[in-house]
Parts: structure tokens; sequence; C-alpha cells
């Protein structure tokens, strides 16, 4: 597809005036909290906090253009990305522990987020990539008519931890281009253990599922830089405890053969691992290899080509 062909999706329902109807709703869900799976129940709007930490207002840790990212992401300007605070996993491994656990970041007022999206796609980022932003659906939904009304334009990448609700998404269908979930455990055992979620697997499933209905396979432009559709990571863990081969057929048999899928080698102990714990090291080559190999022999061959560096110890 040609950029100039393309018009990002909330801009249509901006001038179709569905934001408030979207806000309000999303709003509700706040009252009685129940924008994730965990369903806390806590009353937001009046400043009560769940499992998650989050309160009304949206708390971010930083807003920058970032080149870690997928390839069809960064492009050649980076990814214009809202690292937002806290997040309704528990992640024991969080390589941004920080800000996910430890609540690391400011408080700011709709407005401000989003100034903040403008200021990124001012700076010539590809794209606006809301780090962690399932805590924080209305929020964005309330900063966005700001946004658009400053001259925003780019692509809105929702760049999730995979635990999501599709009551939630389904608020998101018009507004956000590219979904970008990550699929961390096949097996909610390994989930329960490292991330403090009992029902991860299925209620991931259920969210790809919707993902992909919304936005499809991704599309990118002739120079690779992408405009919509679903981009799903899956990091290695060691002992095979993400459960790579069992993603990978998911992915294929149920969402698409097409999928765009980073299959990522950047896993290290950090965060809360402890010494006797299968996660207290870094993957091997052989591992991340199998990994890749698992992908293609299911059908997944539309990997992320990211040039990766490993540092071999000792030297």
């Amino acid at each position: 597809m040609k950029a100039k062909n393309f018009e990002a999706a909330y801009l249509k329902t901006y001038r179709d005036g569905l934001f408030p109807e979207k806000i309000e709703r999303a709003f509700h869900l706040l009252e009685n909290c129940r924008l994730c799976p965990r369903h806390c129940g806590v009353n937001r709007v009046q400043g009560e906090k769940g499992f998650c930490s989050a309160g009304l207002l949206p708390e971010i840790s930083s807003a920058a253009a970032h080149f870690g990212e997928e390839n069809p992401l960064v492009g050649v300007h980076g990814s214009g990305t809202i690292f937002l605070t806290h997040c309704n996993l528990k992640c024991a491994f969080c390589q941004n522990f920080s800000i996910s656990h430890l609540g690391e970041g400011e408080e700011i007022s709709f407005e401000q987020l989003g100034s903040a999206m403008v200021q990124l796609q001012k700076l010539g980022c590809h794209n606006i990539n809301f780090v962690t932003p399932t805590h924080y659906v209305p929020q964005i939904l309330k900063a966005l008519p700001t946004a658009v009304k400053k001259g925003l334009s780019v692509p809105l990448v929702y760049n999730t931890g995979g635990y999501d609700a599709v009551e939630s998404l389904k608020l998101l269908e018009g507004v956000f281009d590219i979904y970008m979930p990550d699929f961390k455990y096949a097996e909610d055992t390994v989930a329960q253990e490292y991330s403090q979620v009992p029902d991860y697997s299925v209620t991931a499933k259920l969210a790809l599922k919707e993902m992909h209905r919304q936005v499809g396979d991704l599309v990118m432009t002739d120079k690779g830089i992408a405009l919509k559709g679903l981009l799903v990571r899956h990091l290695v863990l060691p002992e095979g405890l993400a459960g790579t081969q069992e993603a990978m057929r998911f992915l294929a048999t149920e969402i698409s053969k097409n999928t765009y899928v980073n299959i990522m080698d950047q896993y290290r102990p950090c965060g809360r691992i402890s010494p006797d714990s299968p996660l207290n090291r870094s993957i091997t080559q052989e591992e991340y290899d199998e990994a890749v190999e698992m992908a293609k022999k299911e059908g997944i061959t539309r990997l992320d080509k990211r040039v990766r560096f490993r540092l071999i110890w000792p030297l």
C-alpha cells in the first residue's frame, strides 16, 4: 500500500462523531473496573485502584522516538513510544520492572497526553506506540480528539502484554491501526507462576482473534513501514517455558499463516527471578534457533528480520 493512500482509522471515526460514545462507554467500565480480564471492580473514576495500581488520570514514564522496536515500526525516524506506567500483568522477569511494578512515571492530563502524541509526530515518528495501554483505554480515547484537532494523522499502535478483554478491544475498533500483542505463554500454569495470571492462554487467544478481526494481517508500504494490521511478539524463554510450538500452531491455524511475528531472543533474568528458577539464565542460541524452526514448521514464516547482536561470554 502507498502511504499517500493510507488514512489512520481514528480520523474517520472522529469525522463520524463516534468518539463521544466510545469515551462514555470506556469510562463507564472504570466505575466498576472491568477494563481488563481481572475485573477488579474498583471505582477508578473515584480514585480507587485495583491490581494494576492505575488511577483515573494517565501516567507515563517517557515519550520519545524509539529505535529498538520491530523493523516495520521503526523505519527511518523511529516509533513514537509512550511508555504508560503500571501493568495488568506482574511478570517476574519484566525488563521494564521499575515502570510496570514500581510505578515509575508522572501523572498527566488528558490534554497533555494528546499533545505528546502530536509532538512525537512532529519529530517524524512513523506511528504513535502506546506501550502497556490495556489499563488506560478510556484515557487514550479521551486524549485522541485533542490530538486530532492538533493534526495527528500517523497510525496508532496498541503494544500490549496480550491480557486484554474483548469488551475493551471492541471499543477500539476504528481507533487503532496496528495491534502488537505479546503472546507470552501457551500454558496457564506457567503464566500463573511467572505473571500472576491464571487464564492467560485462553484470554490472549480470544484477544488475538478480536484484534485480527479488526485490522487483519500486517500491511506495509513499499518501504516496509507498517500502516495497519496485527504484529505478534513472542519472547522465547529458557526450557521452552513459553510454549513456542503451541503458540505458533495457534497463530497459523486460528489467526493466519500470514501473521507477522517477532520471535524475540532478548530474554535475560531480571526483576524478581529467584536464583534457583529455570528462568535464572539467558536463552541459548540453540533455544532461539529451535523456536524459529518451530514457527516455520507450523507455517509461520513472516518473521521480523532484525539484526541480532548476542553477547557471548566469556569473550
